[in-house]
Parts: C-alpha cells; sequence; structure tokens
C-alpha cells in the first residue's frame, strides 16, 4: 500500500478497498478486464490507477482514452485524476463545451483524454486528437452508453484506435451485453456488485392522496427540513414544473436536465454543492455521475421504472460513511415496486407545516474563469479586500474555463456587489452577479 501513499494522502483515505486491488491487480496481469461494482464504491480510482501504471512519462501524445456517457461523468473523472496529480496531462471533452478551448487543450496531446462519446467522436474525424499512439481504452459505465444510443459513435471510436491493446470496460449493472465491435477476448470479470443495501440507507414512503403528488412533495419537504435532498422526476417537463411548484410556495430550489445550456447545468448544480439550495429537482441524468457529497434525502417523486434506476437514484446517498435516506412518494392509482426488497417504514404528514428555514447562502456568478488565469485564491482576495468580505463570509468556489461561482453569505451579498460592480479581477473588467 505504500506504493500508493500520495494518491491515499490527496484523497484523505488510509487503504484502496478490496475492488480497487482487484483491478490493480488484474490489470497488471490481464488485457481485457470487465469491473462491474455498485455505484459509489470507488470505481473511477479502480481503473484510474491501472492507467497510471501503464503510461510512459518518455512516449509523447496521448496513451489513453476514457469514454463516460454524460459530461458530468466525465468531468468527475477528470477531477479525480488531477486530484491524483500523476504529473501527465489530461484534457476533457464534451458537448456544450466550447470546441475552440478543447481544440486549444488538444494541440499539445495529452497523455490521458477523458470525454462523451459525441464529442470525442468529432474530434476524432477533425483529427484534433491524434489516435496512433492510444494503446488503453476504457469505457465506464458502458451500460449507460449503449442505453442512451451512443453505439454507433463509440463503434467509431474503437475502429479508429489501430494501436489500442488494453480494454477497461466498468458497469454497476449485472448482465451487460457487450457488443462484438468492442473486441474484448477472453477478458477477467470481476463482479463486486452486492444486492446489499448500505446499511446507512434507509428505505422510508409516503403516500399521496392525489394524482400529482405535489401537495405531497411539498409537505413532505418541509418536514425534512432544509437538508440537501435531490427529488427524481421521470421527464425534462416534470423537472420543470414541480421546481417553479416548489418555488412558488416558498422553497429554493434548482432544476438540472440534459436539455439545459451547459452554463445553466453547471449553475444548478453549483447552488446545490454549496449551499444556496437545499433541493434540486432533476431527472435520472443526475442518477450516475454526479459527485455531491452529504446528500440527506433522495425523494422518488416518480417511480423509476426498472430496478436499476431505483439502485442508481439511491446511490447518490449514504455514500461512504454517510448515512442517508430514500423516499417514495406512492400516488392513489400506485403500488410498491416490486424492486423495493425492503420494508419501508411509512412517513405519516400532517396537514400543514411550517416553511424550513432560508439558505444562509447566494451564488455570484464571475464572468473569469482558469482561461483568464483567475483561480480561487484570486476570487477570495477580491471578495475579502475590494467587497469588504470576511473570509468565513466566502464559500464553495468553483472555476470553470470562462466564469466561476462562489458562495457568499446572503446577508452580506447586496452589500459586497454594489462594492465590486465597478472593480476588475487581475486588472480585468469582469461582469459580477447574483447566479440566475
Amino acid at each position: 500500500m505504500q506504493k500508493y501513499a500520495s494518491i491515499l494522502n490527496a484523497f484523505k483515505i488510509d487503504a484502496l478497498n478490496e475492488m480497487q486491488l482487484a483491478s490493480i491487480d488484474a490489470n497488471q496481469k490481464a488485457d481485457n478486464v470487465i469491473l462491474l461494482s455498485n455505484t459509489g464504491s470507488g470505481k473511477t480510482l479502480g481503473f484510474l490507477i491501472p492507467i497510471l501504471e501503464q503510461l510512459d512519462k518518455n512516449t509523447p501524445g496521448t496513451q489513453a482514452l476514457i469514454v463516460a456517457p454524460s459530461r458530468e461523468l466525465a468531468m468527475q473523472i477528470e477531477k479525480v485524476w488531477k486530484t491524483m496529480t500523476t504529473g501527465f496531462k489530461v484534457t476533457c471533452c464534451y458537448g456544450g463545451h466550447l470546441r475552440e478551448t478543447e481544440e486549444n487543450n488538444l494541440v499539445e496531446a495529452p497523455a490521458l483524454i477523458v470525454g462523451t462519446p459525441g464529442r470525442l467522436g468529432d474530434h476524432i474525424r477533425r483529427e484534433n486528437i491524434k489516435t496512433a499512439g492510444i494503446k488503453i481504452l476504457v469505457l465506464d459505465e458502458f451500460d449507460k452508453s449503449l442505453e442512451l444510443g451512443f453505439q454507433d459513435e463509440i463503434e467509431f471510436i474503437i475502429e479508429s484506435l489501430p494501436g489500442l491493446k488494453k480494454r477497461i470496460l466498468t458497469s454497476a449493472t449485472e448482465g451487460v451485453d457487450i457488443p462484438g465491435f468492442v473486441g474484448i477476448t477472453d477478458p477477467v470479470r470481476l463482479d463486486f456488485l452486492t444486492e446489499e443495501k448500505s446499511e446507512a440507507l434507509a428505505i422510508k414512503y409516503v403516500e399521496s392522496e392525489d394524482k400529482d403528488k405535489l401537495d405531497t412533495l411539498f409537505r413532505l419537504v418541509c418536514y425534512l427540513g432544509n437538508r440537501s435532498t435531490i427529488i427524481f422526476c421521470n421527464h425534462r417537463e416534470a423537472v420543470e414544473r414541480t421546481n417553479s411548484a416548489l418555488k412558488d410556495a416558498g422553497l429554493t430550489s434548482v432544476f438540472y436536465h440534459g436539455a439545459m445550456e451547459q452554463r445553466d447545468r453547471d449553475a444548478a448544480l453549483s447552488k446545490f454543492r454549496n449551499g444556496t439550495s437545499n433541493l434540486l429537482v432533476t431527472t435520472d441524468l443526475a442518477a450516475r455521475g454526479l459527485d455531491i457529497p452529504n446528500i440527506r434525502y433522495i425523494v422518488h417523486y416518480h417511480l423509476p421504472h426498472t430496478a436499476d434506476t431505483y439502485t442508481h437514484r439511491n446511490g447518490r446517498t449514504a455514500r461512504m460513511d454517510a448515512s442517508g435516506t430514500a423516499i417514495l412518494i406512492i400516488g392513489p392509482d400506485e403500488k410498491m415496486p416490486s424492486y423495493v426488497e425492503e420494508n419501508p417504514e411509512l412517513i405519516t404528514l400532517e396537514a400543514k407545516y411550517e416553511l424550513p428555514e432560508k439558505p444562509k447562502w447566494t451564488t455570484f456568478y464571475i464572468s473569469a474563469g482558469k482561461k483568464d488565469k483567475v483561480n480561487k485564491v484570486d476570487i477570495v482576495g477580491f471578495l475579502t479586500n475590494k467587497g469588504q468580505m470576511k473570509k468565513e463570509d466566502v464559500g464553495l468556489i468553483e472555476v470553470k474555463d470562462f466564469f466561476s461561482f462562489v458562495a457568499v453569505r446572503k446577508s452580506k451579498a447586496a452589500h459586497t456587489l454594489n462594492l465590486i460592480k465597478n472593480e476588475k479581477i487581475k486588472n480585468k473588467k469582469v461582469n459580477i452577479d447574483v447566479a440566475k
């Protein structure tokens, strides 16, 4: 374990788990590995460490490619790699990100590229990605990529990798059919999937007298209080309608789905992460790949269609050593789904509740980011010096390529905004406002 001491230290963990060690061992011995492991079990490190062990510092160009089904998962993988501080450059490519930025990042070919199928295929066709030296391919959450209809793009990507020697496929779902074009032969199969539910995960339900369940949802959220909660709907339209209804009722919530512009998606997730909103209303896009710690409640406003979806939604809470609760709202025409194997506890709601306490944070949008050489330290300095804030009044900061989000104490926001509206960050005039 001493060999991985720097990685363990970077993630503040004492040891790699059984699955990660088994994956490292298998990848040292075999060219093809299928890794099946539950959501939240640490699969990302389980394939990134084997990649790191096989990269050659003396070999120029791109050596490894990771394909992920969603931009959020791709960005999370990139974040984990950067946290590992490997010394190898990584670039992340995904739809909604400026292609020109990615093209610039690809000029000096990174050792590792992470991305979504469509954007990776686009860069390969434009010859922005030089594929000749790529010897390692990871298809992360491969079942989800097939489910989302990326088969043709993945087939094109694999056909474009003439020097491919190693394939790693990961999934959190059993029984995935692997198409022949993947070219995986005699794989080592590591099955760490378990039916055991986390002891830290409680399953509960509430009965709704009304078919639309909105009043029940409102009373449930008030009953739960101002704790971090994800509310899952089955359709984008329902997400926006439900979010609007909660806001109209006086709650602070944000919504998130795949049809939103990238900046709006980033803003919603940033507000949820930093405590500007404790409620995130979303589709199953958020059931995988989102790295948001300390989510206390999962609410199945719409019942999941499949057992896999139910499992992945629940996997957003009770992660690592934290506890969490998943709550199903059962309508008058609905029955408890057969995939709920536990004996869930009934929550009995009162007719009326007071609104929970409002969040104490708000979020500023700043029109400058990494490409403007702006970092978190610059933003803290700017807000404390020009905006007369104390450090404890500045919360979570997220710096993107061309813009940033920063949580600030709501009670200080208006005064600070007035002080900084005409100021510059690093001699650059920027737009700063409360994030929409």
